[in-house]
């Protein structure tokens, strides 16, 4: 780069930056500013985005103010909350990065057993915050996700299964659209929006505020319990869960053993069934639930017991300095037979490093929704699966085709992708993941409320 060409950069970002400041009362970072790099950063690693201004946005008006000026400049605009999308999508090179993580209030209505949160408060917080009141609504598996990210793609967790997707229980959602109009999309009020915006992603506008229905929960047992990887007792894992009563969610992880303090150091590093089970109901109802899961072998390592809600959400990543490097596919499944469990653990044991299977039952309340009531439209899937490995410079291209190798040999045919465990997949990925109608529903959508594409940096669906 020329010394020149490092001026005209250096001159647009402070110009951009100069008019965001007039605007909005929440912070405007540039590359001169010290946490310039702390808020640039996204979940995902191996990337290295440098947007040109980082604006922190703290209201409706302010989201719409930092739209004007990016698109006043021709700049790409790129939405971030907590950061987890797998292609990096919270950031953008050379872009305006419109940081919503300043509008993180949460206002509960426990009579109404409703709650409006903002797009920048993270699945942890909000469980925390409703589970004080006996409340909860569903989210992920991990606390640190943002809310805004998860919802807007479906919402795939521990209690689908019985109260459905996050997206069944949205109820109304804040969007700032691309021309600065700030509007509250529901069941009555831009209807085709609101439909959208449930499994949609992030193509429609800036999600400010979202409304959810909650749902009492007094009692939650849940926790970690290790089983040994053989093909028998993963099937037989799989297939009690997916007949377990709706109260059950469960994600099995096929995969090395980290290095748990709590699990025998003999067991470290050998290939393990690492499941996460949540059961929402009275103890004695997830006794019996888990009995059939516990008597398929001696497990390894038992910690489930009684606990909160927002236990499920053990602590991660505090000091925010861990980006892992991963390969992912995701697909859908109908089954995992004994045939389909060997074939796992065999793959899996014929590469070293880190990598895994992951494996979620659907079903329940999750199917009960007619598949064209929402963008997400997979409703009739019984297992949703991830394979994936953690990749090095030096390994990226062998752990590549391992994990494309084994998700073509895993396929059994189900069509489709869940869009928010996409990674950079291309355009075919994307309207894999949104079958038959759906995507012409959805071009159709955004021509009539993004027709220049200006919310293009996501899992994009191109206007019609």
């Amino acid at each position: 780069m020329t010394s020149t060409e490092h001026s005209t950069t250096t001159t647009t970002a402070d110009d951009v930056a100069r008019e965001l400041r007039a605007a909005v009362t929440g912070p405007v970072v540039t590359a001169a500013d010290p946490d310039y790099d702390a808020l640039r950063a996204v979940v995902m690693g191996g990337v290295d985005p440098r947007p040109a201004v980082i604006s922190r946005p703290r209201s409706a008006d302010e989201v719409a103010a930092t739209l004007a000026v990016a698109r006043r400049h021709g700049l790409p605009v790129a939405v971030r909350s907590g950061g987890h999308s797998g292609a990096a999508h919270g950031s953008v090179d050379g872009g305006v990065v419109v940081d919503v993580r300043e509008m993180a209030g949460i206002e509960i209505d426990a009579e109404a057993r409703t709650a409006w949160v903002g797009a920048g408060a993270t699945a942890g917080e909000v469980s925390v915050a409703t589970s004080a009141q006996g409340l909860v609504v569903g989210f992920g598996d991990t606390g640190s996700v943002g809310v805004a990210g998860i919802t807007l793609g479906g919402g795939v967790g521990y209690l689908s299964r019985l109260h459905g997707l996050t997206v069944d229980n949205l109820l109304a959602a804040e969007v700032v659209l691309a021309d600065g109009r700030t509007v509250v999309a529901d069941a009555e009020h831009h209807a085709d929006l609101f439909w959208a915006l449930r499994g949609g992603g992030g193509n429609f506008g800036v999600v400010t505020r979202l409304k959810y229905r909650l749902h009492p929960l007094e009692h939650v047992t849940g926790g970690m319990l290790f089983l040994p990887a053989e093909p028998e007792v993963l099937a037989g894992l799989i297939t009690a869960a997916q007949q377990a009563p709706e109260e059950l969610g469960l994600i099995a992880n096929v995969m090395p053993c980290p290095p748990m303090p709590f699990v025998p150091a003999e067991l470290h590093g050998r290939t393990l069934i690492m499941t996460l089970v949540c059961y929402a109901g009275p103890p004695d109802d997830a006794a019996a639930a888990l009995a059939p899961i516990r008597a398929l072998a001696t497990p390894l390592a038992d910690l489930v017991r009684p606990i909160s809600y927002p236990e499920m959400f053990p602590p991660e990543n505090a000091g925010g300095d861990y980006h892992p490097v991963t390969v992912v596919r995701t697909l859908f499944l109908d089954r995992v037979d004994v045939d389909v469990a060997r074939d796992a653990i065999e793959r899996l044991e014929a590469i070293d490093g880190m990598r895994a299977l992951q494996l979620r039952p659907l079903g329940g309340a999750i199917a009960r929704v007619p598949a064209d009531a929402t963008a997400y439209a997979h409703r009739d899937a019984g297992l949703m699966a991830n394979v994936v490995a953690f990749v090095t410079p030096e390994d990226r291209a062998q752990r590549t085709a391992w994990v494309t190798d084994y998700a073509a040999a895993l396929d059994q045919g189900v069509a489709g992708a869940y869009v928010n465990f996409l990674a950079d997949e291309g355009p075919d990925r994307v309207r894999a993941a949104y079958p038959g109608s759906t995507w012409d529903r959805l071009r159709a959508v955004k021509a009539t409320y993004d027709p220049d594409n200006v919310f293009s940096r996501n899992q994009n669906v191109p206007p019609a």
